[in-house]
């Protein structure tokens, strides 16, 4: 992996350990790749931060489905989902692929270089 790509997924891998948005697992594997850089563990960590990302990724029409469930009403109360169901349907209409959170955008940008970190 060239320091280019190395900058970009430390700053993205620590956007990660403080987006509200993103889940422990990938707050953990975040973390863990931080602390493996430089290590004989580095190439175990991408590898396991890559999965993890893949697994959490939220696809734009899997936020569309939450935010218009009975369950994303639940998590976000029943105007915000309104408003997150609409903010979904503007992704997906623009040709967003994910999510734009802060959480799923360092994801996005880490995923993106994968090819590169393997």
């Amino acid at each position: 992996m060239n320091n280019d790509v190395k900058k970009l997924v430390t700053e993205k891998a620590n956007e990660l350990l403080s987006a509200a948005s993103c889940c422990a697992e990938a707050k953990a594997a975040a973390q863990d790749w931080l602390d493996a850089l430089g290590t004989d563990k580095e190439s175990e960590a991408t590898r396991k931060l890559i999965a993890e990302l893949e697994m959490d990724i939220m696809p734009v029409d899997g936020l569309i489905a939450f935010a218009g469930s009975e369950a994303g009403a639940q998590v976000f109360g029943a105007e915000m989902a309104k408003q997150v169901e609409a903010h979904g349907q503007a992704l997906k209409a623009a040709g967003a692929k994910y999510c734009d959170c802060p959480a799923c955008a360092a994801a996005e940008a880490i995923l993106a270089r994968k090819a590169e970190l393997l």
